[in-house]
């Protein structure tokens, strides 16, 4: 059997967009049509044989003004949700000779009686009271082009309900084509070619709605005069959606009340976790963060599984609302960010994802997953006051994991997999993430060997008279000397390389002379690290040891002299170690 979609323009001139699902659910075609014609030709393999068509138009219209009884009735209750229908009449050009919708379901040879139990029916649907009661949305999603409403916005609900649409159906490569179209699109005309065909799949599934769940779908209009009046199918709205809705409004309105101060915390959070690693000294590639868009906190608090809302409480229980990324070139320095993070912050909750596939017996996605908040000398501090009682979900994962995790979330999640193909793709994504987590294990491998048996190199001659150490020549001299320290961020050297400039300190030679009279204070024991320090982190506080109250008044260090001496008061350079 086929559940057929058929978004139908009220006049010819305008596009109608056409779906078709199959028995199980699966979308297997979808399409854009023009005039009757056109769209009889493109159903016609589809509606052979036993189907259930959704029509998003008015089928019967006999009354000649106003709405008809149906429209009352359905209006009455979704108009809360912004869901109310259009009135239709015989008053109006469209329907003074009798309905569109009424004359395609004629030609179709198809009854549209709502109570028949005939193989090949037609039935009128509306979907936007449908997507408030299947997706539980607080009110409809505002995808349709009217006065007042951006391009952005029209883009990003449209995405919204594609979104919820793949959580009910399974799409196909035509669908992440939509997808795609959406994605790349820059004028609102583009946009209406799609969302007339995503409309089509959604009036589809309400036909396969309506055929599986009964008992959950209601016919609104006069049963005795379905034929003669009009009627209107969609799923049934109940008590405890209205009061789940509710819920999901109120936490949608303060959400995006809080929005801007919240995309502020999530570059504050970005600022915040940037800083602990570069004053750590660990090399990561990149650090990124976003608060999440008030569309995507809608759809995510909207969420349910099988009727149950997935966040009864989607303020408090969402707890990505600022999302950190935190990219590193190894895999140990995954663990490494996440031990000096939990020395920092307060880990609120800590997940790790390989760890438990890996305990699964499968390779897969690997990331580490820690909800952070602030410690209780920042929460106190005026320059966090912005991030107080907040908090943020911190992904770690290395550069090969975050390709993986990338490219099978816009592959396998997008739908552009055939079903035919799926099992063939499953293998190759796990092998290619075994294949990756072997990759990362030689890289650290190399990075080890790399710490522990490189030689300084022979210094080069400066060039363009640059009084400063080179900085390739200080990350080697450093390899040497604090072997058993990671590698840091390749501009930390020069960072530092300017800093030892305002010192005077502008050779190799010099260097070594200075490190030499810290040499018996043992430093490791005194800062009592918690976490892997890199190379230039150990030099760093070898030189605040070496010049004490010169080196945190130096000109380059002036943004962190409050961290600074706080890290002098640490080492307690008047008392000898224990």
């Amino acid at each position: 059997m086929h559940f057929v979609g058929v978004d139908l323009a009220w006049g010819e001139k305008k596009p109608t967009g056409l779906a078709v699902l199959d028995a199980d659910g699966a979308l297997v075609h979808v399409q854009a049509a023009g005039n009757d014609d056109e769209i009889v030709e493109a159903l016609g393999s589809w509606v052979d044989g036993p189907c259930l068509v959704a029509i998003d138009a008015p089928l019967v219209v006999t009354n000649p003004t106003g709405s008809r009884p149906a429209e009352r009735a359905l209006s009455k209750d979704f108009r809360r949700f912004e869901a109310g229908t259009h009135p239709s009449n015989t008053g109006k050009p469209e329907f003074a000779h009798g309905s569109r919708g009424g004359r395609l379901v004629a030609r179709l040879g198809l009854d549209m009686d709502p109570r028949s139990g005939r193989d090949r029916r037609a039935i009128e649907v509306y979907p936007h009271p449908a997507t408030v009661v299947l997706f539980g949305l607080p009110r409809t999603l505002k995808y349709k082009d009217k006065p007042g409403r951006s391009f952005d916005q029209l883009r990003s609900e449209l995405l919204v309900l594609m979104g919820f649409v793949e959580g009910v159906v399974r799409t196909n490569g035509a669908w992440s084509a939509l997808r795609r179209a959406v994605e790349t699109a820059t004028k609102k005309a583009e946009l209406r070619v799609v969302e007339d065909q995503v409309d089509a799949v959604v009036c589809a599934y309400v036909a396969l709605f309506a055929h599986r769940w009964p008992e959950r779908t209601t016919t609104y209009g006069n049963p005795e005069a379905y034929l003669t009046e009009g009627y209107i199918v969609t799923p049934t709205l109940r008590t405890e959606d209205l009061a789940r809705q509710e819920v999901v409004q109120a936490a949608i309105s303060e959400y995006a009340a809080r929005h801007a101060e919240l995309r502020e915390a999530g570059a504050a959070f970005v600022e915040l976790v940037e800083s602990v690693l570069d004053e750590a000294g660990i090399n990561y590639l990149s650090v990124t963060g976003r608060a999440k868009s008030v569309s995507s906190f809608a759809a995510k608090a909207a969420r349910t599984v099988d009727g149950v809302p997935v966040f009864v409480d989607p303020l408090r229980d969402i707890t990505d609302t600022i999302g950190i990324r935190v990219i590193t070139y190894v895999h140990s320095d995954v663990a490494a960010v996440a031990d000096l993070l939990g020395d920092q912050v307060v880990i609120h909750d800590d997940r790790d994802m390989g760890q438990e596939t890996a305990s699964q017996g499968r390779f897969g996605y690997a990331s580490r997953h820690l909800l952070i908040g602030l410690d209780a000398t920042r929460e106190g501090e005026p320059a966090y006051a912005a991030l107080a009682g907040l908090r943020a979900q911190v992904q770690i994962r290395t550069v090969l994991q975050h390709a993986w995790a990338e490219f099978e979330h816009d592959i396998r999640y997008k739908g552009t997999i055939p079903d035919e193909h799926v099992p063939d793709f499953d293998r190759r994504f796990t092998l290619a993430a075994g294949l990756l987590e072997l990759a990362d294990r030689e890289f650290s491998t190399i990075r080890d060997r790399l710490t522990t048996q490189v030689a300084p190199s022979e210094p080069s001659a400066p060039e363009d008279d640059d009084p400063r150490i080179d900085p390739r020549e200080l990350a080697a001299f450093l390899a040497g000397q604090y072997a058993d320290a990671g590698w840091s961020r390749t501009d930390h050297y020069t960072w530092i390389s300017g800093l030892l400039l305002e010192l005077g300190v502008t050779s190799l030679v010099e260097l070594a002379d200075v490190l030499r009279t810290v040499e018996a204070l043992d430093l490791t024991a005194r800062m009592d690290y918690r976490y892997p320090p890199g190379a230039v982190r150990r030099l760093d506080d070898a030189l605040l040891a070496a010049f004490r109250e010169r080196y945190v008044g130096l000109h380059g260090n002036a943004h962190r002299a409050a961290a600074l001496t706080g890290r002098l008061e640490k080492l307690a350079l008047d008392r000898p170690t224990s």
